[in-house]
């Protein structure tokens, strides 16, 4: 029997054992989702500075997923994934960021749709890209709410009321419809108020500084003012809570409150290191879910979404979802996984003829191995910004304060060893023990005492690559290199090659 026909089951049973099962409606489904937020970045999750009220409640009375991944550390194919409950290697073009995302794909929320919920978001959905290339011709997360504003506490900060439109959308859904929402912020996006988490109350004394970066005012700040960003975006998951509660269908709507990867630091976003795509996750539903506040320690994707919203809602997910819904994790502690799959191609248009940097990983709870598919191409993006479409030197990293201070500074020790590690080109296999090396500072890959544990974790990856069908595994076009790149392009006659 398979995992998907024994998730549907599991909540078949869920529901006909329940003492409210003559009333029980279809479940709603609200799901947050901030962009670039890195799982370490929540109270719940440990951090001393920063408050997440919001993210905590969920966590407290629901389900905290300590060990969750993005399937792409990179904001287009990362949502991509999310929608279709697939790996982006499955996805074509969606594989890329400011592509497209084609119709064939069927997402979740279409299928939820034709079930007869009400779908909606506000924000940022599906992006960035073209959708008309794909053949489609609405944001796939659904009819957009976007007339509610409000006065942001702090500069880049979008004045989007996000809370505010989900109201709006709940007013125009039919009584006793069940309904599917999509709250994405466009916080903690890049750029940051310079000083905001300052003039906001905090501490750089006491923030944590990652050991990937040089412990320094600058980068202290840094961080602070991201936070500020974060904690904006809980805000308005505290509001959409509250908004829940007062209508009385809190307690049958599924709130989930995640980001779609990690920080835009160096070494964190466009990677696949746990800093760039590992993220928090937090799942609440006490209709659904037994034994709220555990901790849930096993492997999963965020891709995994796709599959469970549809389960949850009876519905069976089409076979081509390779995704495993998280259901069997509502009624208790008996389901297993291993393993957590990461991958990218082009994350922007940062090296000569538009070629990306393609590579795979697996994290299991012990170990991160990734194998990187042309190590020879600058992993940051080439540090020539004149074969950069947006004209910057090392451009798979955001410009920040943090990056400028380390690429001025690399010329002393300390900054320079790390400043190598984010800029500097990479080995094709790399293999990390995530308790001993939780930032992946010391590649183990070669090791002879390591040589057991590397290829059972190679042999797991290439297997599931090629169970998946991933083209650079299993042979046939791989053309990533080579599909349209619809970003932004400041340096004049960048383009994408063509495909030979």
């Amino acid at each position: 029997m398979s995992k998907r026909t024994c998730a549907a089951i599991c909540i078949t049973l869920l529901w006909s054992f329940s003492a409210e099962a003559e009333t029980q409606k279809r479940p709603n489904i609200l799901f947050c989702i901030s962009d670039d937020q890195s799982y370490a970045h929540t109270s719940a999750n440990g951090d001393p500075v920063i408050k997440t009220p919001g993210f905590d409640r969920i966590a407290r009375e629901g389900l905290r997923f300590s060990l969750a991944f993005c399937d792409a550390p990179t904001c287009g194919p990362s949502r991509s994934a999310i929608l279709t409950g697939q790996e982006i290697w499955r996805l074509e073009e969606a594989g890329n960021i400011h592509s497209t995302l084609p119709m064939k794909y069927p997402t979740y929320t279409d299928l939820l749709t034709q079930a007869g919920y009400a779908v909606g978001f506000t924000g940022k959905g599906w992006s960035p890209g073209r959708l008309a290339p794909g053949g489609r011709t609405s944001n796939p997360a659904g009819k957009e709410y976007r007339e509610q504003t409000r006065k942001p506490p702090f500069g880049f900060i979008a004045n989007r009321d996000y809370s505010a439109n989900f109201e709006a959308f709940l007013e125009e859904v039919e009584e006793g419809q069940p309904f599917c929402f999509w709250l994405g912020t466009f916080e903690p996006h890049r750029p940051f108020q310079s000083g905001a988490g300052v003039k906001s109350g905090k501490d750089p004394s006491k923030v944590i500084v990652p050991p990937t970066f040089p412990d320094h005012e600058i980068v202290r700040n840094d961080l602070l003012d991201y936070m500020v960003e974060i904690e904006h975006f809980d805000s308005m998951v505290e509001d959409a809570i509250a908004s829940l509660e007062s209508k009385g269908i809190l307690d049958n709507t599924i709130v989930v409150v995640t980001s779609d990867h990690g920080m835009p630091f160096p070494r964190a976003k466009a990677t696949l290191y746990d800093d760039g795509a590992r993220v928090p996750l937090a799942i609440r539903w006490p209709a659904g879910i037994t034994d709220g506040g555990r901790d849930i320690l096993q492997p999963v994707n965020l891709s995994d979404l796709a599959p469970t919203f549809l389960n949850v809602a009876g519905l069976t997910a089409p076979a081509q979802m390779t995704a495993e819904s998280l259901v069997g994790f509502f009624g208790g502690d008996s389901e297993v996984r291993e393993s957590a799959f990461i991958a990218m191609e082009r994350h922007d248009g940062c090296r000569a003829g538009g070629k990306g940097y393609p590579c795979r990983a697996i994290r299991t709870k012990d170990y991160l191995y990734i194998h990187n598919f042309e190590p020879g191409r600058w992993p940051s993006g080439s540090p020539d910004k004149s074969v950069c479409a947006r004209n910057i030197p090392f451009g798979e990293i955001d410009s920040s304060p943090t990056k400028s201070f380390m690429m001025l500074n690399r010329g002393q020790e300390a900054v320079g060893k790390l400043a190598a590690l984010s800029f500097g080109m990479r080995p094709r296999v790399e293999l990390y023990d995530v308790h001993v090396d939780p930032h992946q500072l010391n590649n183990l890959a070669g090791l002879p005492s390591m040589t057991d544990i590397q290829s059972k974790m190679h042999d797991a990856l290439f297997s599931h690559l090629r169970e998946t069908k991933d083209p650079r595994v299993i042979g046939g076009p791989v053309l990533w290199d080579y599909y349209p790149y619809y970003g932004t392009i400041l340096t004049e006659g960048w383009t994408v090659d063509p495909t030979p």
